[in-house]
């Protein structure tokens, strides 16, 4: 989609940080036609092996999980935006991989959501919908989008569930490492287990654990227990 000319006119709206406001370069490479790439840790979860153009994704459990679907998709030239997600750390999605330049951020939307969603649709390649805005969406409103979605060729990515959404990803079996035995330590690494379904190509479940976040902070392929004992926390 390389960030049309609609993008301009998101500077026009309320709380919208745009990727050039962030200092972004003036064009964008163009993906491979019809997906966007995703780290080759996810990419087994993904019918085709990338996000499918003109799709929406639900994903369940783990803020984490969008941030690592947005990073090979950002690096490799395409834009995404998120919105309704006002605790997402810039930080914590530069260390997953995604390439700041290519992110606007929308924290709160405000009453005219859904026409800053669609604003968003329209210009970027990844829009990412936070929880309370993907579950304040009515269900005709989300066939509206989603019929904008493949007609621009953008990917939808939901926190949380989505009215005929094409593929759900859900994080299980949490596990931190990096305690010691006797209860000390810094909490390092992430054991989960990212399990995808949907239809067609995906109906059939897959499951594989990942370090979420791995030792440097991205996604990396699950491993056998490293040094410390595990401990169970949420989130």
């Amino acid at each position: 989609m390389a960030v049309p000319e609609a993008v301009a006119g998101l500077a026009a709206i309320p709380g919208v940080r745009t990727a050039a406001q962030l200092g972004a370069p003036d064009a964008a490479v163009s993906a491979p036609a019809g997906m966007l790439p995703v780290t080759p840790v996810l990419a087994k979860l993904l019918p085709g092996g990338g996000l499918r153009r003109g799709t929406a994704v639900s994903v369940f459990g783990s803020t984490a999980l969008i941030l690592a679907l947005l990073a090979e998709a950002t690096c490799e030239g395409s834009w995404a935006a998120v919105a309704g997600l006002p605790e997402l750390g810039v930080a914590a999605a530069a260390e997953l991989g995604v390439e700041l330049d290519r992110l606007a951020l929308v924290p709160n939307p405000g009453a005219e959501a859904i026409a800053v969603v669609s604003a968003l649709i329209d210009g970027f390649d990844l829009v990412v919908l936070g929880p309370v805005l993907a579950r304040a969406t009515q269900p005709q409103v989300a066939r509206r989008l989603a019929g904008r979605v493949r007609n621009r060729g953008a990917v939808l990515l939901t926190a949380g569930p989505w009215p005929g959404a094409d593929l759900e990803l859900s994080v299980s079996r949490r596990r931190w490492h990096g305690m010691t035995d006797d209860g000390f330590g810094h909490l390092k690494v992430r054991d989960v287990v990212v399990t995808s379904r949907g239809r067609g190509a995906a109906a059939r479940p897959q499951a594989h654990p990942v370090r979420l976040p791995g030792p440097g902070g991205a996604i990396v392929a699950g491993q056998p227990r490293v040094g410390g004992r595990p401990t169970e926390v949420a989130g």
